[in-house]
């Protein structure tokens, strides 16, 4: 039997609760103790042993033949529950699972033989191994043993659209070349690594009575049934549903009445980015009664499978992530979508080597094409949290669509703002909310900011603009917009304006939905301004200093239409960037990250009935976020119909597509800029380097006709990883493959890119390419790094249609040189395809040094 999971929400004491999930989890977990009298410094460790998993024994086996053919069976209407097994259900497979979950359980046995310990998964699809709650001294034990292979301390994880399938050009461009939005993504299943969904959506809806939408053959989940997930939930788009809490349980930090036991998603993540991918086309967005147009994910006619392992409350635990990335792929998922990255970097011999990592790279052994958001923790240099080169790891930048309103004064000053609100008929009164208190109102330092309509005397604020004080403490979720207005309306004002305290410094206010009449001043200057034309227009009496005239009148202009003038794409500021750093001591990694940027600011998409992540967006069906979590959809959007015009391409291959046809230029055929600050972002811009955004702009048109592509397969990634010194242990540990003569560095690796932390004087570095085009001859072009020099041969060459060439890239250090440095080299063919590979070369030592 699979292990099926299903929790039972109970509101009973801590201790008893637990008790009781242990015996509901009792087919999936081995129970040495209860956690009330567990030892109080046991731990969870993910265990991998030298046998190798199941996906590596079999290959492809698991895998249906006819994987990519579109004349999958069709399930129909029907919902598929936790007990509905497809009819191409591996019985050979479940064996196998149940097999390794056995002899998991005999060896835990055997070691802790009388002592207590709680088994939480078996792992046995991309990686063969277990996570456990053991004592240190348990896991010592389990270390020495000779069927171990790593025993690894569990880390926390955290959670890192209307119009950008215009901006990226898809109705005329990717949709319109395949048959339209109605077949673009069709028979792809993405699986999303995020904090469930929510299936009432009507992003996730299969009602599509005009066309045949079947549940492609090749996959084979479940969609688990519990109160808060329940039968009838999974449809023909929404294929899968399930969710992965045990590591998170045994800490005692799940709140059931947040997190659900079960794949509803409580946070309003999960169901944001997967409707990003693969939300359903043309669903009316509506937000605090405003109409903003209509959405749709990347590849709309992709299905959707959900593996929730992140949890509003506490984020998630890499014991978790690692059980839903392996059910995702024994499932069948074609792309897996990671918008999650580790809390810290991984500690040991590289950053590769951890268990997320390392089960993707089974995974993508597997076919399976890996999307991860870089982060955001930018702009600092080596910030980036997704390190391996089998990863394809997304930046975020902007699209040309902004929301913005501004607030005309008395005085003829007009101050720009945020805030998607309705505007004034005409000029009002300004309030000051201090100003406009009631005498029972209490001391409180903080009744500015309106969050108590009791606090204020209604006649004062009645018909007039209400001017709230906005404070660290909207950003620390302490006061909200929403309350605010809602004070507003009890008090009948006319609106609402926000002045920035001078505290809160560099924070990025985003669009906020309101319904009322209102703005926010984002800049505490601008806010100064119109504090200083309030105060002076003031009437006070002089002997008690009581207001007798409030003079300052203002109106707001609306900001609910979108303006599409801005100069896009810039990386944004919160964005991670390379170099990729190998290990804990930041040393560089030969690898570029991130890979390439995609839209990630202001996005709107689907919200989760239940969505608690921003409380502004709280009870709405959709709302605007702002992240690498929303770049990295994007891209597994795409990559999902790249997969289907290309059901052959390796994942390597689909990543080389996406990589060599970026765009290097905004949309008014300017370089590309990246916001270097935190504070004022907008006034630190510079051209963006490989490091910032990669490759450059993802070009979905342009990925699905690429010419030539670069492979490179799991072999070369063994023989990357075995390169590194002192790895082979770490390498037999995850893989249970030995390390042989054949090792390379990352520069060899057969990437779309090009990066060498140190060039000694010379180096010389190939790249295969093959043709996946007609015949077509090109020309080489190149730019060299600062401090180096490079020649590129041949310079000109014809190429076939499935033939291969090799370029040798030669590099000569023309100049001692510590700070990196960029060129790029440019395929151009005679029937059109370009192909853009970027350089990067940090270090440069040279023995004859010259001056530039």
């Amino acid at each position: 039997m699979g292990a099926y999971r299903m929790w039972v929400e109970l509101k009973m004491e801590k201790d008893f609760t637990f008790k009781l999930l242990f015996v509901v989890l009792g087919v999936f977990v081995t129970c040495g103790f209860c956690l009330d009298d567990a030892d109080s410094d046991a731990v969870v460790y993910i265990v991998t042993l030298k046998q190798a998993p199941v996906s590596h024994l079999y290959g492809e086996e698991f895998r249906v033949k006819d994987h990519h053919h579109h004349n999958s069976k069709n399930h129909g209407s029907g919902n598929v529950s936790r007990l509905d097994k497809p009819s191409h259900f591996s019985h050979k497979h479940a064996h196998n699972a149940s097999s390794t979950s056995r002899m998991h359980n005999s060896l835990l046995r055997k070691v802790l033989r009388g002592e207590k310990y709680l088994k939480l998964y078996s792992y046995h699809y991309l990686i063969n191994g277990f996570a456990v709650l053991v004592t240190p001294q348990q896991a010592f034990k389990l270390a020495n043993r000779r069927e171990v292979a790593n025993v690894a301390l569990d880390f926390s994880v955290r959670t890192a659209t209307t119009h950008t399938p215009q901006f990226l050009g898809l109705p005329l461009g990717a949709w319109a070349q395949e048959g339209g939005y109605e077949t673009a993504g069709e028979g792809i299943v993405i699986g999303f690594i995020d904090t469930g969904i929510d299936p009432t959506h009507p992003s996730f809806s299969d009602n599509t009575p005009e066309r045949h939408y079947p549940v492609p053959q090749h996959f084979s989940g479940i969609c688990e049934v519990t109160r808060d997930f329940p039968s009838g939930s999974c449809n023909r788009k929404l294929v899968g549903a399930r969710h992965f809490a045990a590591s998170a349980i045994t800490r005692g930090i799940f709140n059931t009445s947040q997190d659900y036991a079960s794949p509803f998603d409580g946070d309003g993540h999960g169901t944001h980015t997967a409707s990003v991918a693969a939300g359903n086309h043309g669903i009316s967005v509506v937000v605090a009664g405003h109409h903003f147009g209509d959405a749709s994910g990347m590849a709309p006619r992709a299905h959707v499978a959900v593996y929730k392992a992140l949890y509003k409350s506490f984020g998630g635990f890499a014991a978790d992530v690692v059980a839903a990335i392996d059910q995702a792929a024994q499932d069948g998922v074609d792309i897996i979508n990671l918008s999650i990255t580790p809390n810290r970097r991984p500690p040991g011999v590289a950053t590769f080597f951890n268990p997320i990592d390392m089960a993707l790279l089974s995974a993508v052994k597997a076919g399976i094409f890996v999307v991860q958001a870089a982060g955001n923790t930018g702009p600092s240099p080596k910030s980036v949290s997704s390190f391996s080169p089998w990863i394809f790891t997304v930046g975020a930048s902007t699209h040309d669509r902004v929301y913005s309103n501004s607030i005309v004064l008395g005085n003829n000053i007009t101050i720009p703002g945020v805030g998607l609100a309705p505007g004034t008929d005409s000029m009002y009164t300004l309030v000051m909310a201090s100003h406009a208190l009631n005498d029972t109102a209490a001391s409180d330092m903080y009744v500015g900011e309106c969050q108590d309509a009791s606090s204020f005397n209604q006649t004062l604020v009645q018909g007039n603009l209400l001017v709230c004080s906005y404070s660290v403490r909207f950003v620390l979720g302490l006061s909200t917009i929403k309350q605010a207005l809602e004070t507003a309306k009890n008090l009948s004002a006319a609106g609402v304006v926000f002045c920035m305290d001078p505290f809160v410094i560099g924070f990025q206010i985003n669009p906020t939905p309101m319904r009322l009449p209102g703005i926010i001043i984002p800049s505490a200057n601008d806010s100064k301004i119109l504090l200083q034309y309030y105060n002076s227009s003031l009437d006070q009496d002089e002997v008690t200093k009581k207001i007798t005239r409030f003079g300052a009148v203002a109106s707001i202009s609306g900001g609910l239409k979108a303006n599409f003038s801005l100069s896009a794409p810039n990386v944004m500021f919160y964005s991670a960037r390379g170099p990729d750093p190998e290990d804990s001591f930041l040393d560089d990694a030969d690898i570029l990250k991130p890979n390439l940027v995609a839209p990630g600011n202001l996005i709107w998409a689907a919200w989760s009935s239940g969505g608690m992540d921003s409380v502004e967006f709280e009870g709405e069906d959709f709302a605007m976020m702002s992240g690498t979590s929303m770049a990295a959809p994007h891209v597994a959007g795409l990559a999902a119909l790249i997969k289907q015009k290309f059901p052959n391409l390796s994942t390597a291959a689909i990543g080389s597509a996406l990589s060599t046809t970026a765009s290097l230029s905004d949309k008014y055929g300017g370089p590309i800029l990246a916001q270097r600050s935190y504070a004022n972002p907008d006034s630190n811009q510079s051209p963006a380097t490989p490091f910032d955004m990669g490759s450059g702009f993802v070009n979905a048109t342009a990925a699905l006709d690429p010419g030539l592509i670069f492979d490179t397969g799991y072999s070369d990634y063994m023989s990357f990883l075995c390169g590194i010194n002192g790895s082979a242990p770490m390498v037999r540990n995850y893989t249970g493959e030995s390390c042989g003569a054949s090792t390379m560095s990352g520069t060899d690796l057969n990437l779309p890119s090009i990066t060498i932390s140190k060039l000694n004087q010379s180096r010389t570095v190939q790249r295969t390419l093959i043709n996946i085009a007609a015949n077509e001859t090109y020309v080489v072009g190149w730019s060299a790094p600062y401090g180096a020099s490079i020649k590129v041969t041949p310079a000109r060459f014809f190429i076939a249609c499935g033939q291969q060439q090799v370029l040798n890239v030669d590099f000569n250090a023309t100049m001692n040189n510590s700070s990196p440095s960029f060129g790029r080299i440019g395929l151009f063919g005679n029937q059109g395809h370009v192909i853009n590979i970027p350089l990067s070369v940090i270090v440069k030592i040279s023995y004859n040094t010259t001056n530039s």
